[in-house]
């Protein structure tokens, strides 16, 4: 497959146009503009974000220098935004998960921008969730004993004068699911 590229005056000349209305026809773009090379690097990382520029190319069927620049366009589009590790939070002294529903009284833009803040920036939050429905928010949690997800509730949330409801609920256990790009 060839990356289309563009002069430095951003034209493309009259081959690369042939190529990019054939290149158009035979495969259209999928979803927001990704085409199969895209969703299929996508997918790959997906499944495992450590893997190699090589055998990430390998593995989609391109050369490393288009999987490079596949990677860094996807990047600067937005569509990859970052990686992560995951950790045991148990071996790391946060054995206590939790789900907290939050209840506003208000929902005043301005507050509830605020209160954005402030729910990040708590210790032991892992995610924060902006719903619809009966609940604002949904907070994943860990910490390191049920005093001190006692002490998060009442001292970082309770406190905030927006917040009409708390509902704490303990998680047992937390299990990945198939993800997007399942049955791909």
């Amino acid at each position: 497959m060839k990356i289309l590229s563009r002069n430095q005056s951003g034209a493309m000349d009259s081959d690369e146009k042939l190529y990019a209305v054939t290149l158009e026809s035979k495969n259209p773009p999928a979803a927001h503009g990704l085409d199969e090379v895209d969703l299929a690097l996508l997918a790959e990382l997906a499944g495992n974000a450590r893997i190699t520029g090589a055998a990430l190319a390998k593995r989609v069927g391109v050369a490393e220098s288009t999987c490079a620049k596949r990677l860094q366009l996807l990047r600067d589009r937005g569509v990859i935004t970052g990686f992560t590790t995951q950790m045991d939070l148990a071996a790391l002294g946060h054995p206590i998960q939790a789900v907290i529903a939050v209840r506003l009284a208000s929902h005043n833009r301005d507050h509830v921008l605020r209160f954005h803040d402030t729910l990040t920036a708590i210790p032991g939050v892992l995610t924060v969730f902006h719903v619809a429905g009966e609940n604002d928010y949904l907070l994943h949690v860990a910490v390191t004993s049920p005093e001190q997800l006692r002490d998060l509730v009442l001292d970082h949330i309770n406190v905030h004068p927006g917040v009409r409801h708390t509902e704490t609920q303990l998680v047992f256990s937390v299990m990945p699911g198939a993800g997007i790009f399942a049955g791909r």
